[in-house]
């Protein structure tokens, strides 16, 4: 008799939601396997590579794949990033549970990603903007991205692909990517967070003196601020 299924928190249901149907998965930083058993059990993969670096993450998915009879479709590997996956055995890479500057590490050393049939599917637990300012400035394009609210606390889950094309202009943008405050309240209230957290910042840093730097976040602020209207 087959196990009822968990259900996946809002951060990574949004991550599944962005898989494509009938992926070969490759889930970095994978913890416990519950996001590529859920993709196999629901029929939205072909296969999944649960991946992480440490060897405890990979007992504890294994042990959610067993424990779901999920073994003929997820499989585990030790691998620091993406560096013991090869290239054709995934077109969806998930990386998701990170800081922006971790993940777009893990990305930079892949090179293989640098390819229009990969789609990246990011969920940054920090520091999203240096995130996408490094796909921005590394010919990625961020296609899609939506906030979203797990555990009290709002993230942005974003699909990028390699495009070749460097993005410039990039001071507001990489502070919204392809959010839509506008349309989506959750979008809204992501973006009003942010404006809060940089004009903490920019007042610590008007009593320093530096003027110039204060000027530049002001600046970002007053669009970020349009942009939420």
């Amino acid at each position: 008799m087959s196990r009822p299924l968990f259900s996946l928190d809002n951060r990574l249901a949004l991550c599944a939601e962005y898989v494509q149907k009938g992926a070969a998965v490759a889930d970095i930083g994978t913890d416990h396997g519950y996001l590529p058993v859920w993709l196999a059990k629901t029929g939205k993969i072909h296969h999944a590579i649960a991946a992480d670096i440490n060897p405890l993450p990979l007992e504890h998915g294994l042990a959610t794949i067993k424990k779901y009879h999920a073994e003929d479709m997820v499989e585990t590997r030790l691998s620091d990033g993406l560096q013991a996956i090869n290239p054709q055995e995934a077109d969806n890479i998930i990386i998701a549970g990170m800081g922006g500057e971790l993940i777009a590490a893990i990305i930079h050393k892949a090179s293989w990603l640098q390819d229009n049939t990969k789609t990246l599917i990011l969920q940054p637990m920090s520091r999203s903007h240096l995130l996408r300012e490094y796909l921005y400035k590394n010919g990625f394009d961020i296609v899609k991205e939506r906030a979203v609210k797990a555990d009290g606390r709002l993230y942005s889950v974003m699909v990028a692909t390699y495009t070749g094309a460097v993005t410039t202009g990039i001071e507001v943008k990489s502070y919204i990517g392809k959010l839509s405050p506008k349309k989506q309240p959750l979008d809204k209230a992501y973006i009003e967070n942010k404006i809060s957290a940089l004009s903490r910042k920019a007042h610590g840093i008007a009593l320093s003196g530096d003027v110039n730097m204060t000027a530049t976040l002001q600046k970002i602020i007053k669009e970020l601020k349009e942009a939420a209207k």
